[in-house]
Formats: structure tokens, sequence, C-alpha cells
């Protein structure tokens, strides 16, 4: 799969990148993109839900009246879960929510999201980035000579750049990531996948140095 590489102007350079069709041409697996945005969300939930039960509310643990005689009911203390301000039962407890995914399965989810933009010509070249500075309004103009209107992006480079970084962080619609950080919800979340040229040549690399 050829992609033209464009410069900041949204112009064609007259080069392009092979992207690979193993990884951005095979066939999608619905199930395993499911699995793993449903894996990425669910490390994000933070399980600090917390109730208190019959031990832990304030409270006097003196019976409130005698067993017997009384012709009500029988109680125990005034932290029963009964009463108001009494403990809680079967209340949430702190816990993880996150669970154990293949890596195959989530390097499948990861091919099968690249595939998907690809069908959908979503996926944009740009040439690598030289900022000076940190310069917000500069990366905007450049993000939109790259798309039409302002869709949700997801800009990836090949390495930590932190002019590229600052510039970007400010921008809601987009979301700038290291190659070696690119997941499956991030790829699904973004309408328009944007790669440095640089960080698109690394599918062509040999596999130990593309994931080093």
């Amino acid at each position: 799969m050829q992609v033209d590489v464009l410069n900041s102007k949204g112009a064609k350079t007259g080069r392009s990148v092979e992207l690979p069709d193993e990884i951005f041409n095979i066939e999608p697996n619905d199930h395993c993109i499911y699995l793993a945005v449903k894996q990425y969300l669910a490390a994000h939930r933070q399980g600090t839900h917390k109730t208190k039960t019959r031990a832990e509310v304030h409270g006097s643990s003196k019976k409130l009246h005698r067993q017997k005689g009384t012709g009500g009911s029988r109680k125990g203390n005034i932290r029963n879960p009964l009463y108001k301000g009494g403990g809680t039962v079967n209340g949430p407890l702190p816990h993880g929510y996150d669970f154990k995914l293949n890596r195959k399965v989530k390097d499948l989810a990861k091919m099968s999201a690249l595939s998907y933009k690809a069908r959908e010509n979503k996926i944009v070249i740009v040439e690598d980035l030289k900022l000076s500075a940190p310069k917000t309004k500069d990366f905007a103009s450049m993000l939109g000579s790259l798309q039409e209107g302002t869709p949700k992006s997801l800009f990836i480079i090949p390495e930590h750049d932190t002019n590229t970084y600052l510039s970007s962080r400010n921008l809601v619609r987009n979301k700038t990531i290291v190659l070696s950080d690119m997941n499956t919800y991030d790829l699904v979340n973004a309408q328009v996948v944007v790669f440095t040229e640089s960080a698109a040549k690394m599918f062509n690399e040999e596999p130990a140095a593309a994931e080093a």
C-alpha cells in the first residue's frame, strides 16, 4: 500500500511510503478490537468506590434493649444495616477492573484498526516536523492543511519530541503519541491517523529493530 508524503501545507512532496499489507491490509477482527478497547477503558477505572460495613460506621455497640419481653422485634446495636446511618450490606469495595489480554490479541486488534483506517483512506503521512520552539498555532495550521474540517486526529511520531508535544497538547481534537505507545483505543477513537514520515517508515524495518 503506497501512501503519498505531504508537506506541512498539505501538498504532495513527490515521495511516498510503502505500508506493509500484513499490517494495513488484513481482514479486520472486530472481536479483538472490542477486547482491546474494553481492556484499555477498564484499566483507566479508578476502582476506589467504597462503602462502610457495620463494623466500620460510627455508633455504639450496645444492644438497644433486652432480647425478650418488650413485645418488639429483636435488635442488636444501632449500626445495624436496617437503621439510618447503619452499615451497608454487600457494598462495593476497592478493586481493579483491569484484565489480561494476550499479546497476539492486542497486536491483531491494532492491525485490524489500522486496516479499517486504510480502507477508509483515513491514514495521512506528513514529512518530519522541525519545530524550533513550541508553537500551537503552527501545529494547528499544519493539521488544518492535512485534513478537511476539524476531525479528531491521532498524530504519531517516531520518538518523543518536546516541541511537538508542547505544540499539540492544548488541541482538544488532537492527540500526539509516540509510535511505541500506539494502542487500539486511540486508533478507533480518531477519525484520521497522521504519521510522520519517519514513523511510517518504521513499519518496514526488521521486526527486532521496529520493536526497539
